[in-house]
């Protein structure tokens, strides 16, 4: 073995063993998105080069922190796996824990998240864990101490750090890895515990286009073994059980509040239904099979579990709102009698045609069709934690009573959280109706649940720190008797941990501070001023651009819900669906798909107005046999519901007019013959263009350009006709007058001469003429 100088070895070195590591968890008030400070060398470690926060490559993770809770005396145990994540051989690695001051507040612990350096107020001595350990590699370690070497001496949360140290290529000695955690010591009990409630978002951007359609198969990487949403659902079905005392089956220790989006639902049912075709592939979808188990795992924790409904889709509100398509939010709603959106409606009954009024409230009709529970429709979890107020009003007009906030959506939201007194969820915020009830979210306790796994130090260290933040809850209030709550809500696509953040739900049934609650729990529960809602800070939504074309497509389909013959918003309602699905606020980070889905939109909506057309004659001629015959025309309706349509008909100079035929009603996909009143002046070949309009006047298909063929007199015709008869009687009768005032008088001619002289005796006298002359 390497022997070390007496100066590297400072006094009270142990020989090679393991150390400990702890775990750090996010900031209190801020995304969990960066390590802790670096902490300083303990007094008197002249072995150790400081270096900069960013110059430290080896990570750390705690794998081991027992016990969770500490009791005076205890023996603690640290185990960890290091990994060199650098670029250079490390060498000499040795560990060990430093202790810092005694945490009175959540305040004070936030504070030491923002402090350069962990002051030390007791250290281990220092132990070996490896003599080599090469880029990319990894060694663990155990370490175990006790409280007393920690100097632990009262009640009250510790913040630890792991200190390691190594030799680089360069051959000086510095800190080459840290992490920061907790221990806590708790103390007696308060009176009244911390009710702790869990909001557990299950949604997922949508894999389909607006047509319906798929236009890939990874929703079911996400439902498969592994997959993001496996894991959600896998973090409750780990929640320990308990058996009633009255007996019965068993229930999870710990109620959690599901936050469901009905489009996810209904997506992986037309998956579990199948086949369904994927843009692209060759063949099916692959996942049948797995949307159906996980469908089924989802049956089972409901059955057990409050639900929320969700707005179908999970639309961005308040992007919408500030657009001017509050309708669109509206049609969302589920507990909105206007909440229609939905894809697949349930078929009618006695085959009834498709648009059949049917209620609202589709987003609860998903869920409970699908998975048999009846969900909370009147909550609202606000997109990015914030609303605006005429975002506010809009909810509240589809039904919501209740809104979920962070704590920067309001003017004074801090207060709810318990940085120095009491925490209390609930709050109400004022409206120009009056209140509204909301819940304030935990911005650090939902980080942690919801990037456990990648938070620094790993899953048992977010843990740890969770443990810590709420003990403090406890400890702050001296003992006081009023009642606490606390509303952990993770960011909506939650990537868990299902083993770390199974455990921090459970700590609320295991620890005699806290005590499980649902989220209607907290509705009634301590409230706290928290003023007034604020515009949010960061200002993100979805994107301009794409939003102009959403814009335009619902235009589109107010047109055309203007001439659905019944309920436009049951007829439309896959439309609306799609619209929804594209103003997800899952497309907030991701501003291109979003522009692309909204494009899609525009033009998938417009194509509807194409599903309405004339149809002209195979030459483009219409022969009309007389000058009142009807024009003919044949209509095509290829559109799922009966719409009403309107006829104009322009024809060149005055040879023909046509008559209103008002308002026609066109069947669900069949074709209708309109008579459309028609008066022929002449006869001959007209041009006629026909075009379909919705009663607004907004068209539908393109014009169609018509040849008129009459062959019919028109009234012209007619008053000629006559005209010339009345002349030719006239002068065969002139003719004939004159004629038998001749014979009469024996004029042999007349002065005009058009009366012939008399025939010379003995010849034939002619007879009058048989036929006019003219």
């Amino acid at each position: 073995m390497r022997q070390r100088s007496p100066a590297a070895r400072p006094p009270g070195r142990t020989a090679r063993g393991t150390t400990v590591a702890v775990a750090l968890a996010g900031v209190l008030s801020a995304p969990l998105v960066a390590l802790a400070p670096a902490a300083a060398a303990a007094p008197g470690d002249p072995t150790v080069t400081e270096a900069a926060a960013d110059d430290r490559p080896v990570s750390v993770r705690l794998t081991r922190l027992d016990p969770r809770t500490l009791l005076p005396g205890a023996t603690v145990t640290v185990e960890a796996e290091l990994t060199n994540t650098g670029s250079e051989t490390l060498t000499d690695l040795d560990v060990r824990l430093q202790r810092g001051q005694l945490l009175g507040s959540r305040a004070e612990l936030q504070a030491v998240d923002a402090e350069p350096d962990l002051r030390a107020a007791a250290a281990t001595p220092f132990q070996d864990v490896a003599a080599e350990l090469r880029p990319g590699g990894s060694v663990s370690f155990t370490l175990t101490t006790t409280t007393d070497a920690l100097a632990i001496d009262g009640d009250g949360v510790y913040p630890v750090l792991l200190n390691l140290n190594g030799v680089g290529a360069d051959g000086e000695r510095r800190r080459v890895g840290e992490l920061t955690t907790y221990l806590v010591q708790p103390s007696v009990p308060p009176t009244t515990p911390t009710s702790v409630a869990w909001l557990w978002p299950l949604v997922e951007r949508t894999h389909r286009d607006a047509s319906g359609a798929f236009v890939d198969d990874g929703l079911t990487a996400e439902v498969t073994t592994g997959g993001r949403l496996d894991r959600a659902l896998a973090t409750l079905e780990r929640l320990p059980e308990t058996v009633p005392p009255e007996g019965g089956d068993p229930t999870p220790l710990v109620p959690v509040t599901l936050a469901v989006d009905p489009a996810l639902v209904e997506e992986l049912q037309v998956m579990a239904d199948g086949p369904y075709a994927v843009a692209g592939a060759e063949g099916a979808g692959s996942g049948s099979d797995e949307a159906a188990a996980w469908l089924q795992r989802l049956r089972a924790v409901t059955a057990d579990h409050p639900v929320v409904a969700l707005p179908y889709g999970d639309v961005d509100a308040d992007s919408l709102t500030a657009a001017g398509l509050s309708p669109v939010v509206t049609r969302s709603l589920p507990g909105s009698a206007e909440g229609t959106a939905q894809d697949a409606p349930a078929a009618p009954p006695n085959g009834a045609p498709a648009e059949v009024e049917v209620a609202g409230t589709a987003g609860a009709d998903i869920l409970h069709r699908v998975l048999g529970v009846d969900a909370r429709t009147d909550l609202a979890w606000a997109v990015g934690g914030a609303l605006r107020p005429e975002t506010l009003d809009v909810l509240q007009d589809g039904g919501i009573q209740q809104v979920v906030l962070a704590p920067g959506g309001l003017s004074d939201g801090a207060a709810a959280l318990g940085l120095e007194g009491p925490a209390a969820a609930r709050t109400a915020v004022p409206t120009e109706d009056g209140e509204v009830t909301a819940l304030v979210a935990d911005p650090a306790l939902g980080d942690l649940a919801g990037a456990a796994a990648r938070a620094p130090g790993g899953s048992r260290a977010a843990e740890q720190r969770s443990i810590a933040e709420l003990a403090l809850l406890g400890l702050q209030t001296g003992g006081a008797t009023a009642p606490q709550s606390v509303l952990v809500a993770p960011p909506r696509e939650v990537d868990a941990d299902p083993s770390g953040v199974s455990a921090m739900m459970a700590a609320s049934a295991q620890y005699p501070w806290l005590r499980p609650a649902t989220v209607a729990e907290l509705g009634a529960g301590p409230a706290t001023p928290t003023g007034e809602l604020v515009a949010p800070e960061d200002p993100r939504g979805l994107e301009a651009a794409g939003l102009t074309d959403v814009t335009a497509a619902v235009a589109i389909r107010d047109q055309l819900a203007s001439a659905v013959a019944g309920d436009p918003d049951t007829a439309l309602a896959r439309w609306d669906a799609a619209t929804a699905r594209t103003t997800s606020a899952s497309w907030r980070d991701d501003p291109a798909g979003f522009t692309a889905a909204a494009a899609d939109l525009r033009t998938t909506v417009d194509r509807l107005t194409e599903r309405v057309t004339l149809l002209a004659p195979a030459d483009g001629t219409y022969s009309l046999a007389s000058s009142d015959a009807p024009l003919v025309l044949t209509v095509q309706n290829d559109l799922p519901f009966a719409l009403r349509v309107q006829l104009r008909v322009q024809t060149r100079g005055n040879a023909l007019s046509v008559g209103d035929l008002g308002d026609q009603v066109l069947r669900p996909e069949q074709r209708t013959t309109l008579q459309v009143p028609a008066q022929v002046r002449q006869s001959g070949r007209f041009g006629v263009a026909a075009t379909l309009t919705t009663p607004d006047g907004a068209p539908l298909g393109d014009p169609v350009q018509l040849q008129v063929q009459s062959t019919a007199y028109g009234s012209i015709s007619v008053v000629i006709t006559i005209g010339a008869a009345v002349l030719l009687g006239l002068l065969f009768l002139r003719r004939l007058v004159r004629y038998l005032l001749r014979r009469r008088r024996g004029i042999p001619g007349d002065e005009d001469g058009d009366l012939p002289g008399p025939a010379p005796e003995g010849a034939a006298v002619p007879l009058p003429p048989t036929r006019s002359p003219v």
